[in-house]
């Protein structure tokens, strides 16, 4: 995209509204909420995500996942991609030899099966999923022991700001 060199003046915004049915953006100025435990959804003991979007007719969502003491978190498979990119600590799969580490991108294929591990000496991990479609929980010969989409993600988060005085309804802010 080149830059609005040929515009007599482009600090002037577009003049004409938004598509009729375009959805709202979603603007989350303090996406760590460090200042704001309220914010972060316990999801497990030392697990909590912050939601920021909750794309309920494409199935996808995006968050922030925290994980506040080392360990294995859990042993999964994705049908669709998953992306992520680490903003803090660092953690590996078990299935791999790679470690995802503090500003570091992951891209995991569909049908990729993984237990996620934060290491011992990290007392903090923090990294940016965008999960596409489920999160499907298995034993290690592939049992089905849960799931995850992002209708479960919606019912967390309204149980979660329920108690912690936000209202139920503040999930709607992440609904996409």
């Amino acid at each position: 995209m080149p830059l609005a060199s040929t515009d007599e003046n482009p600090r002037v915004p577009y003049k004409h509204p938004m598509p009729r049915n375009a959805l709202p953006e979603i603007v989350v100025p303090d996406a760590l909420a460090e200042d704001d435990p309220r914010m972060w959804v316990q999801q497990a003991e030392n697990v909590f995500f912050r939601p920021l979007c909750l794309n309920v007719s494409q199935g996808y969502w995006m968050n922030l996942l925290k994980v506040t003491k080392s360990g294995v978190l859990s042993r999964h498979r994705h049908p669709n991609a998953v992306h992520g990119f680490v903003l803090k600590g660092r953690w590996h799969y078990l299935e791999h030899d790679w470690e995802a580490r503090e500003g570091g991108y992951v891209f995991e294929p569909p049908g990729e099966t993984h237990t996620l591990v934060v290491p011992d000496d990290v007392e903090e991990m923090i990294t940016y999923f965008q999960v596409n479609g489920v999160m499907y929980y298995v034993d290690p010969d592939g049992n089905h022991l849960g799931y995850e989409d992002v209708f479960t993600k919606i019912d967390m988060c309204r149980d979660h700001f329920e108690t912690v005085g936000l209202g139920a309804d503040y999930v709607e802010t992440f609904i996409r």
